[in-house]
């Protein structure tokens, strides 16, 4: 059984939400999408991902589920593309993504971007995704520190996104176990870029009246972040327990 949470903000310096998100436990698919920065139409890029996934049918096998959702996400690429060809050869309508699939004790993640997806279990948290980022392959050649990366003056220039100049969409995929008691988030870059790991492990181990996704979301305000802030909190509980997703 699983109990999740989900909200998104504009932060407090942009005026449009470019975040888009998919709550959807009844057939167990959890999505956030950040419209590409800088990008044209970025937020329309992202609410496609999420408009398209959401016609989904429910009762589908895992396997099969993460065949659709490949699918879609192919398909949303493409006509991102055909729209941008439209506007002009210079012009780029896209956006990141990150989805969690979950039936049963098992999970699969795919994204693309630089939205994230991490899992607290027993208390430690870690990050699950790996960016697509210009800094990432920057810290993954040794050429730059992990620590360093937030003030990197190419932060936030990502190399992967659905509607992005590349022909075929490539979309990593990572599959485990689920345990009860963990705890999966998904969020935007408006989150990882604001709030330090173990500050988000703080927010998320945290029981109070407020949502995890409030928590998390009032931090990053509370920091003027300069992004928006979505966030999804998937929570793994006992067989039986009632669903109160919020």
């Amino acid at each position: 059984m699983t109990k999740s949470w989900a909200l998104s903000d504009p932060g407090t310096v942009r005026k449009v939400n470019e975040d888009n998100l998919l709550h959807r436990p009844d057939i167990g698919l959890w999505v956030v999408a950040d419209g590409a920065g800088g990008h044209s139409s970025g937020a329309m890029a992202s609410g496609m991902i999420v408009e398209h996934l959401n016609r989904l049918a429910g009762d589908l096998p895992l396997v099969t589920l993460v065949e659709r959702v490949r699918e879609v996400l192919a398909g949303t690429h493409a006509q991102l593309r055909a729209d941008a060809e439209v506007q002009g050869s210079e012009v780029v309508i896209a956006s990141t993504f990150v989805a969690l699939i979950l039936q049963g004790d098992q999970f699969v993640c795919l994204w693309a971007g630089d939205s994230r997806l991490y899992l607290l279990r027993q208390n430690q948290l870690r990050q699950i995704t790996e960016d697509h980022s210009l800094v990432q392959e920057l810290i993954n050649l040794g050429k730059l520190a992990a620590a360093d990366a937030g003030q990197h003056p190419h932060a936030n220039v990502i190399t992967r996104a659905v509607g992005d100049d590349s022909s075929r969409l490539e979309i990593d995929q990572l599959s485990g176990m689920a345990e009860v008691g963990d705890r999966f988030l998904l969020c935007s870059d408006g989150i990882s870029k604001t709030l330090a790991l173990e500050e988000i492990a703080g927010l998320l181990r945290t029981a109070d009246e407020k949502s995890p996704p409030q928590r998390l979301i009032e931090a990053a305000r509370a920091r003027k972040v300069r992004d928006n802030v979505t966030a999804i909190v998937v929570e793994i509980q006992p067989a039986g327990v009632i669903d109160a997703d919020a």
